[in-house]
This record gives C-alpha cells, structure tokens and sequence, in this order.
C-alpha cells in the first residue's frame, strides 16, 4: 500500500515526538508510516484510475477500429501487426495496486467515521475488477487485495466474477444509501462532489454494462432479466443527460503533471506547446467515411479536426476549413502515405488548446442509453420503462451532446431511412444499437468499445493493413511477466493463452 502524497507527515510526527522518552521506545519502528485519512487515499485513488486508464482506452479505440497511427511515425507492430508478448499491455501491476487504494478506503472507512466512503470505493472498485476481466479473462479476486496474508492469489474463474461484481454493486448501494456525505468531505469526491444518489446511478449504469456484456452467453438470459428488473425494482435509476467523470474545473491545474491526463498526453504542455504525440493517433479511415456516407457531419467534426489538426490561433478549430472534403481518414495499420498535414487528428470533442481541466470521462451518458436499448430489445418483458426505440434514438442525441454537437442534428436521423442510423428503417435492431454505440464510444470508451467489438463483431471493420494472409485480431492480452514472476504456478494453472485465439467467457462468436 503506497500511501503517495503523506511522507511530509512523517517529518511532522518525529518532530513532535523528538524530545519525549517515548520516541526512543526499542519497540517502536520511528520509521512506521503514519495511517492516511481513507478521504486523503480516496481522492488520489480516483486520480490514479483516470491516468490508469489512458493506456487500455487508447489500446482498445485501435483494436475496435476507431482510431489508427499517423504515420510521421514508425508504424507500431506491437498495436498493429499484433506482435506482442507478456511484457506489452501491462496494465495488470497498475489497475491492481489502484485497487489496494480502494481496498484501504473500504477497510477503513468505518473506524475512521467515513462510512460514506465505503460505496463509492466499491462502485470504483467493481469498476476495475469488471475492466481486468474484459483484458485478462480470469483474475484473482476473492484471494486478491489482502496484502501479505496471501501472496499468490489464486485466480477465479471471469463469469464468477462478473456474478460477484453485481453483488459488490448491490452492496454498494446499500452503504450509498446509508450513509450521507459529511459535509466538510464532499470535495474528497472528485466523482460526484458526494452526492450519493448520482453514486447509486452509476452503480446501476455499471450493473447494466457487466449484464449485458453477457447477453450472447447461453442459459443466461433468466439471470440477466431477473437482476434487470431488480434494477428498476431499487428505483435510482441511471446516470442521465450527463457524464461519469474524474476532476474538472476545480481539480486539475496549468502544472505539468497536474493536467487532465488526455491533455497531458496528446494536447499541449501547460505552456501552450502542442505534444508530440499529438500527431500519434489518427481517426481511421473507416470511420470518416461511414460518417460521410451517413450525412453525419456534426459528429464528424467534433471527433476529429480536419487534416492539419487544430489551430492553435483559434482554439477548437481547424487549421484547414471546417468542411467535409478537408477530412480524410486514414486506413487502419497503414506505414506511409498518410502524414498529418493531410489526415484528420483528435477533435474538439476531446482536445482543445487551453482546456486542460477537463474532467476525465469513465462513463458517457450515451453509452447507457444504448445498453438500456438492447436490454429492451433482447429482453422486451423486462420492467425497464422506455422503448427500445426510444432508449436508441436518445442515445444518438446523448452522444451529439457529449461531442459537443447541436443535439438537433440527432433528430435529423429519425424517418431518413438510412440504416443503423433510423430505427425503423434499420431490420437489424441489435446492430444498429452495437453500430451507434461504437460511433458514440470514439474518443471516450475506448477499451469499452474494444469489448463491444469483441462480443458483437460489429461494425465489421476492416483488417489491419500489416496482417497479410491471415484474418486474426486481438482477442485478449496475455497475463504479464510480473504476475508470472510473482504468481507463477497460479498463473500457469490458466493454461496456454493465444491472444488471437483464447476467447473470454462473453465472447461467444
């Protein structure tokens, strides 16, 4: 357990104690770190999960097919030819040691009079648990976080876990409901500013993501329904009309370090000086000219900016003029021919020069709306109120707003006939939703995207350019060397893992 920003404690202790007889006491360790307020371990917990997860969401918007690489670069064969072994993608050491953070809160929340503390901890760490599953399969979890009680976790089986999340969630919301913020603490909640009710809704949102990931998993439709109804049944409803998202305006800061980390990585330095990596991700061919062909240019223009990027002149907007031949794609895995002077970049909707206090999004309102569709859909006697048709067109109009997009462009869709986009002119109302919900998760939901892509197969996206003769695409990331170093026998007991080939439990086709 690392208790990050607290050392200076230490100095303050030693000098309060350094002339009482009680310091030279042989049976005390002077250099004992003194306990963190579990509000102190909670703030810097929710930082560190939205720097954690820049790394599996941009993975994830590759492999989904949103995103590609510029080519002032050479070419990643790691991302894009698949090349890759158990010391790449090691987000496992980070998302686990994030986790003891939320562990520490939940152990200690109680006998620090912080009871509050506790349901969000364990909505943040179902969170994490539901994401190791969707990149690893099987984890420890019911061995894991216990320090050196039990050193070589041993792992669980994913769909057992998956099962115990939903009940974590229902505990959360329990001491959600329990339990309201202290006043003085709301600010330790870089989430919600300690509004429990928001907390129980994105615990319901996540309960939805985790059910109908398993959707396509047979004989478990009686499940999904009956923990769907139980859902209505607990009546706080779903995170709605807004975003689930770390820090923002009053959190981040102009100091390196301190910016929002999408910013930090692929914006400006808090000087104004655009990152190098700014030219690094591209949005894909495939995906323009889908927008394109659908009329979708309001969208389009707030996912990407137009070739050359943006114009540091005038933040938010285009060095070439904002019209729909100046944006052009580039092909999925493509080595040359597609610089960035004449290939879109990462648009207003997520970088604009200046704007570093953003709040980190972990869940989109938009998203939500989409999974409520396909419940409906699936699952048409389940006590969800709304339509699917109405869950799937306020999705559209959810993800017009997240972009920044004049949300009556959504409302140009219904009756235009045109597939995917027109619930009634579209005969395949599951792809339809899987379709928009993977235009509405670009820039955002990366690593969420990925996993849809995986369970639905859809939108059918083209091959990388470096894969020739095969039709393999990542599937899974192989458990990394740490854990083999550390958990070896545990490890090797989940068999021979084949990236391309070892399907997770919800991956069924």
């Amino acid at each position: 357990m690392k208790l990050k920003s607290f050392f200076i404690f230490v100095f303050v202790a030693l000098a309060g104690s350094a002339c009482k007889e009680s310091f030279f006491d042989i049976n005390t360790n002077p250099n004992t770190l003194p306990t963190a307020s579990p509000s102190f371990v909670f703030t810097n917990a929710l930082n560190v999960t939205s720097t954690n997860m820049i790394g599996p969401n941009e993975t994830g918007s590759y492999w989904s097919g949103q995103w590609t690489q510029g080519n002032g670069y050479i070419i990643s064969t790691t991302l894009f030819a698949y090349n890759f072994t158990n010391g790449d993608f090691n987000y496992w050491d980070g998302y686990y040691d994030n986790l003891q953070d939320y562990q520490f809160v939940i152990n200690n929340a109680d006998s620090y009079d912080q009871k509050y503390l506790k349901g969000p901890a364990k909505v943040m760490k179902a969170m994490i648990y539901q994401q190791l599953v969707d990149m690893y399969g099987n984890i420890p979890y019911t061995d894991a976080l216990k320090g050196t009680e039990i050193l070589a976790p041993k792992f669980d089986d994913q769909k057992a876990v998956y099962e115990s999340l939903i009940t974590l969630l229902d505990e959360a919301i329990v001491d959600l409901k329990a339990n309201t913020f202290a006043s003085a603490f709301t600010n330790s909640d870089i989430v919600f500013k300690g509004n429990t009710t928001k907390w129980t809704q994105f615990a319901n949102s996540l309960k939805m993501r985790i059910l109908i990931r398993q959707s396509k998993v047979s004989g478990r439709d009686a499940y999904i329904k009956t923990e769907i109804n139980k859902i209505v049944s607990e009546g706080s409803g779903f995170i709605t009309g807004e975003e689930v998202g770390v820090g923002g305006p009053t959190f981040y800061l102009a100091t390196a370090g301190k910016l929002n980390p999408i910013y930090e990585r692929w914006g400006y330095d808090p000087n104004g000086a655009k990152k190098a990596l700014n030219n690094y991700p591209r949005i894909t061919q495939f995906l323009i000219n889908g927008l394109k062909a659908a009329g979708d240019t309001l969208r389009l223009k707030r996912i990407a900016y137009a070739n050359g990027g943006e114009n540091g002149n005038a933040p938010g907007t285009s060095v070439q003029k904002e019209v729909v031949a100046n944006y052009s794609g580039t092909p999925f895995g493509v080595s040359s021919g597609y610089l960035p002077a004449n290939t879109v970049s990462l648009g207003p909707s997520l970088l604009v020069k200046g704007e570093f206090n953003r709040p980190y999004i972990l869940m989109t309102a938009s998203e939500i709306q989409f999974l409520l569709a396909e419940a409906k859909q699936r699952y048409s006697d389940v006590t969800l109120p709304g339509t699917a048709k109405a869950y799937f067109e306020e999705g559209i109009k959810q993800s017009f707003r997240v972009l920044g997009a004049n949300v009556a462009g959504a409302e140009t869709f219904k009756g235009s006939k045109i597939v995917n986009y027109d619930w009634d002119a579209s005969t395949d109302k599951l792809a339809a939703i899987a379709t928009q919900k993977w235009i509405a998760l670009n820039n955002f939901s990366g690593l969420e995207a990925w996993a849809e892509y995986r369970r639905t197969n859809l939108p059918v996206t083209p091959q990388s350019i470096q894969i020739v003769g095969e039709t393999k695409r990542p599937l899974r990331f192989f458990y990394p060397k740490t854990e083999l170093g550390s958990n070896g026998e545990n490890v090797k007991a989940q068999g021979t893992i084949d990236v391309c080939a070892t399907k997770l439990f919800w991956d069924v086709d």
